[in-house]
């Protein structure tokens, strides 16, 4: 059993500290909404057919941008402090404190933000059928962040939930450089960054 770790203060000013967490009942509401929210702004602008695989190619996408930021932006090591201190907030803190239930989801302070940003650049791009691409990148995005807080939070004993917990847990507790994928770990495959060493999660 892992002794519990205290929580760590990335800000002194308590509302900005408060903009630093969320609980896993908000994230699933939010999500929920916003997800729905989504679908139906889709509907209607594509085929069926051409509306699954543009979710499909954004789920895809997410997979890859989930690699990519984990590994290049995630555990990017700048020479400035200032820098430093931003992927602190940003991921450092997490491998400081990994299992605090309020830190393992992304804040809506940073992922609405974003996902708005994003799903306006899908829409310049491709028009209307921009909605089902981003359904699919968004949906997984969602998922993405509830399985990284069941690897931390939950026990996971299924064939499947166990590989993903171990796969993420070799992450943490064998080389930080690696494994960098949670749900897309196939990328890690194909990038040469998976870690093989058995480890118990």
């Amino acid at each position: 059993m892992v002794a519990p770790q205290s929580p760590i203060r990335l800000f002194e000013n308590r509302w900005l500290e408060k903009l630093t967490v969320i609980a896993v009942p908000t994230f699933m509401v939010l999500w929920a909404i916003g997800l729905a929210g989504v679908a139906w702004t889709a509907w209607g602008t594509s085929s069926a057919g051409f509306a699954v695989l543009l979710a499909v190619a954004g789920l895809v996408m997410w997979t890859l941008t989930e690699y990519a930021l984990h590994r290049f932006v995630f555990h990017w090591e700048p020479k400035s402090a200032v820098l430093r201190r931003f992927v602190f907030i940003m991921h450092g803190n997490h491998h400081a404190v990994p299992n605090d239930p309020l830190r393992n989801l992304m804040p809506p302070v940073v992922s609405l933000p974003v996902a708005g940003l994003i799903w306006v650049g899908m829409l310049a791009l491709i028009g209307p059928g921009g909605n089902w691409l981003f359904l699919g990148f968004i949906g997984g995005y969602a998922g993405y962040d509830l399985v990284h807080y069941a690897c931390h939070q939950w026990p996971m004993k299924g064939p499947f939930a166990r590989m993903l917990k171990t796969h993420h847990m070799r992450h943490h507790h064998l080389h930080e450089l690696g494994n960098y994928a949670i749900t897309g770990m196939i990328w890690d495959r194909l990038f040469h960054t998976r870690i093989t060493r058995n480890i118990e999660a």
